[in-house]
């Protein structure tokens, strides 16, 4: 096929493939509000008559399955398509929404919720990412980036939508109507999830030659140096980065003494900077090697780590900067490692690759999330959570500099 021939929604290659990442975006947004299981919370709690800790159950098991499954999913999309791939991760997330609606106590909202829903974002959200990726090999850091960003700006959406939701009619009708929207938009935005063809390079000159030098690539990623460098890098920005976002309220209650309407402030603060960073990251990926943006993300989490570790009471300002840039470096990492796994490995099998990768997003989530409050139990302040970063910060940066190499 000639490629000057070929038709993206209806436009010229070249161009319509920018609609391909707005599409993404769109089906990131709606599977991201798995982040928003926080306005759930409370009204179930008083319905259900349970506790805190039993009400973050289906958010934590969502998350746990949507890591297990996300490498799985990655390794079927090239046979099942990625249309149908997202269609069935689709399905899925609309019937773990639908079905928590019904459920008539936790253990079955978990099951619904957390292992349902979870799967079925596990399943569709690499698809946008693998298909644009494959459009984009000319700017493969920027269009992944800007088409992650959905996932991460998803709270700014759905947690006010889903608040004005459960105060219109319920928490139950709630999330039925949005599992019933979340599968119609995002089954629509799937049939634009085309993969080019093998044809397709838009980095030809007019003769037909490639501009750039054919590039090779480890025959096998997980006998390469680089990939267990970019693993341990990436589980590190996790770790730190989830563990941060996930004491960013009670460090601000506790140890700086936020006031209500600072620390809703301060939410959306760290959610945009979690936003941007992600095409950002990427695009610095594109022109710059890796291995000096990752220790540059290193840098500034130490930077953030001893401005927490020297905090005092009533230091909003200090705050509110170490925990944006604790925000900002998550999000870099979450298309750093995209990226790099494109640039470092054969794009021909991101899906798969990627998918190995992500295992350390999994692994750095779950230490992360666990040893943070363990050390808040043992010490009896937060502060002392912010000494292990700095010396992870520290080992990533020489993990970067030596393993981190093309």
């Amino acid at each position: 096929m000639n490629t000057s021939d070929l038709k993206v929604l209806g436009f010229p290659a070249h161009l319509g493939r920018w609609l391909l990442i707005p599409a993404g975006m769109m089906i990131l947004l709606c599977l991201g509000s798995v982040y928003s299981w926080s306005i759930f919370r409370k009204p179930l709690e008083e319905e259900l008559n349970i506790t805190a800790t039993a009400s973050l159950l289906p958010y934590t098991i969502a998350l746990l399955f949507y890591a297990i499954l996300m490498p799985i999913a990655g390794f079927y999309v090239q046979k099942i398509g990625s249309r149908i791939m997202t269609a069935i991760g689709a399905v899925i997330v609309g019937l773990g929404y639908i079905m928590a609606s019904f459920a008539p106590n936790v253990g079955m909202i978990t099951l619904a919720y957390g292992v349902i829903a979870g799967s079925g974002v596990g399943i569709a959200y690499g698809v946008p990412m693998a298909v644009v990726a494959k459009w984009f090999p000319d700017k493969k850091g920027l269009a992944v980036g800007l088409t992650i960003v959905g996932f991460g700006l998803s709270p700014l959406v759905t947690a006010p939508l889903a608040n004005w939701l459960i105060n219109l009619y319920s928490v139950r009708k709630t999330l039925r109507i949005l599992g019933i929207a979340f599968t119609i938009i995002i089954l629509l935005l799937a049939t634009t999830l085309k993969m080019p063809p093998v044809s397709w390079n838009p980095l030809k000159d007019n003769n037909g030659g490639n501009v750039t030098a054919v590039k090779s690539y480890p025959v096998t990623m997980v006998k390469s140096r680089a990939f267990y460098g970019l693993w341990i890098c990436y589980a590190i920005g996790a770790l730190v980065g989830l563990s941060a976002i996930g004491i960013s309220s009670p460090v601000g209650e506790e140890i700086i003494n936020i006031e209500a309407n600072v620390a809703a402030f301060s939410v959306s603060l760290f959610a945009f900077f979690n936003g941007i960073s992600r095409p950002l990251f990427g695009w610095l990926c594109d022109r710059f090697a890796p291995r000096y943006i990752a220790m540059t993300s290193y840098t500034l989490i130490i930077i953030a780590s001893i401005l927490m570790i020297s905090a005092k009471s009533g230091q909003i300002t200090t705050y509110l900067i170490a925990f944006s840039i604790f925000w900002f470096c998550l999000g870099g990492w979450l298309a750093m490692a995209p990226t790099i796994t494109l640039r470092f490995f054969n794009p021909d099998n991101y899906a798969q690759n990627y998918g190995i990768v992500f295992t350390a997003y999994g692994i750095g989530a779950l230490v992360g999330t666990l040893s943070v409050g363990q050390l808040r139990d043992w010490f009896g302040s937060y502060t002392y959570g912010f000494y292990p970063m700095v010396i992870l910060a520290g080992i990533g940066i020489f993990v970067a500099q030596k393993m981190l190499k093309e």
